[in-house]
C-alpha cells in the first residue's frame, strides 16, 4: 500500500467524535473524495472510514465511522493521517508529492552535484526546497523556472540553475 500523508489530527470537535484536521495539502477538497484515511497511532496504524467533511477557516471537520463519541476521538488527538496515493487522483504538471521529491539529488546544470531535497516548505509565493549538503550548510533554493529546470523522478534528480547570491562556489 503506497500511503501519503495528507493532514494531522489536531483536536477533537464537539461530542460526536468529530475531529479538527490541519491539511497537508495544497487542495483540502481532496478529503471530499477520500473514501478512507489510515491514522498513524503509536500502537500501530488503524484505518478510519470517512463520512463527512466541513471547512472550518484553514482546517477540516472530519467524520469518521469509527468514532462516535468524544471518547472515542480523544486517542486520535495529533495522529498523522495518510491516504492512498491511487485515492488522491492526479497532479498538475509541474506539481509532485513532497514525499517523491525528498531525498532526490539536486545538481547544476554542469551535473556538479549539490546535495539532496531533505524538506520543501511553503512560503506561499512559492515552494522553496531545501537541500542538505554534506559538511556545509543547508542550501535554500526557491521553486520557480528560473533556477529550477527540471525535476526527474525517474533519474531521481533535479536540475538547478543558481542564481547569482544563492550560492558562493
Amino acid at each position: 500500500m503506497d500511503l501519503l500523508e495528507v493532514g494531522k489530527i489536531v483536536n477533537t470537535h464537539g461530542l460526536r467524535g468529530e475531529v479538527k484536521v490541519v491539511p497537508w495539502t495544497d487542495m483540502p477538497d481532496v478529503f471530499e473524495d477520500l473514501s478512507e484515511v489510515y491514522a498513524k497511532r503509536k500502537s500501530g496504524t488503524v484505518k478510519l472510514t470517512l463520512q463527512g467533511v466541513k471547512y472550518q477557516k484553514n482546517n477540516i471537520i472530519a467524520r469518521f465511522a469509527e468514532l462516535s463519541s468524544i471518547e472515542e476521538a480523544e486517542p486520535f488527538k495529533n495522529c498523522i493521517l495518510a491516504a492512498e496515493r491511487s485515492q488522491l487522483g492526479p497532479l498538475e504538471d509541474g506539481a509532485y508529492y513532497v514525499a517523491d521529491l525528498i531525498g532526490l539529488t539536486v545538481k547544476t546544470e554542469d551535473g556538479t552535484e549539490l546535495g539532496a531535497i531533505s524538506d520543501v516548505f511553503q512560503t506561499g509565493a512559492n515552494d522553496v526546497y531545501e537541500v542538505r549538503r554534506p559538511g556545509q550548510k543547508n542550501l535554500l533554493l526557491p521553486v520557480i523556472p528560473d533556477v529550477v529546470l527540471r525535476v526527474d523522478l525517474g533519474e531521481k534528480t533535479v536540475t538547478v540553475k543558481l542564481m547569482e547570491g544563492l550560492l558562493d562556489l
